[in-house]
């Protein structure tokens, strides 16, 4: 979300939501709406803030990603902040995450969607989709990591022929030195990922963030304790998770029952 981005660089910048409408002749009202996703950035906003708030172009790639990938608008910085990152890490409960997804797979997930999306913006989506799994091959290679609950891996999302198609690229990409997959299993008494996904970025400054998505929107979290917290919680899931070999494994096992 442009908003949450927003609120990030602003807080960091210790400027309060009025400091900023005066600085860059929007209301104080404008900015509370923009930070919380109920209005997109227009005319000189997003320019206005990257500049007083010293973002160096975050805002403005966030601001043009609104507007030409099809993300949704809240998922949009996180979309700029994850193609920077050198480290991704995160923990998905009900769909295999759109960075491993394939394309039937995808759309499937779009076709799912409600409202219903239309026939353009579901090809759109799953284009933008797509072009954001570049990340696995950028060089130098980010370090890549996924806890995947196991009933991610078996709902027929697309039906039973897609599903295996997906779980065979799965297989494909645990082959990458960069990727780590680890599948939770049903089984396990604890469970330190009872609170929803979570994913978790660094970026080269070796900056820490954490993003945790909703029903219809998510929101970073950059501050202390909170950010430890998530870290600590996703060190907890690897280890109560089966180790990638042992994933590798199950995923093999699950596709051939297919």
């Amino acid at each position: 979300m442009f908003g949450s981005l927003l609120r990030f660089y602003r807080e960091r910048a210790g400027i309060s939501q009025e400091a900023l409408s005066r600085r860059i002749g929007f209301s104080k009202s404008q900015v509370a709406m923009v930070e919380r996703g109920e209005r997109p950035p227009k005319a000189t906003f997003a320019p206005n803030a990257d500049e007083t708030l010293g973002a160096q172009g975050a805002l403005l790639a966030a601001a043009r990603e609104l507007k030409v990938n099809h993300l949704p608008s809240w998922f949009a910085a996180l979309a700029d902040e994850e193609a920077r990152a050198v480290a991704r890490h995160s923990y998905e409960n009900h769909v295999v995450p759109g960075l491993l997804q394939t394309e039937d797979y995808a759309r499937a997930v779009f076709n799912c969607h409600y409202p219903p999306l239309d026939d353009e913006e579901v090809e759109g989506r799953v284009t933008t989709r797509l072009e954001r799994q570049n990340l696995l091959q950028r060089k130098p290679a980010p370090v890549i990591s996924f806890v995947l609950e196991l009933i991610a891996l078996t709902r027929p999302v697309g039906g039973r022929e897609v599903l295996k198609q997906q779980l065979h690229h799965l297989l494909d990409t645990t082959r990458q030195r960069n990727v780590d997959i680890q599948v939770m299993p049903a089984d396990r008494e604890a469970h330190a990922g009872l609170d929803g996904p979570m994913i978790l970025l660094e970026t080269a400054e070796r900056r820490q963030l954490g993003y945790v998505e909703g029903q219809s929107g998510g929101y970073f979290v950059s501050e202390q304790p909170a950010l430890g917290d998530l870290f600590g919680k996703y060190g907890i899931l690897r280890a109560q998770a089966l180790s990638p070999e042992e994933s590798a494994k199950l995923i093999e096992q699950v596709a051939d029952a297919l």
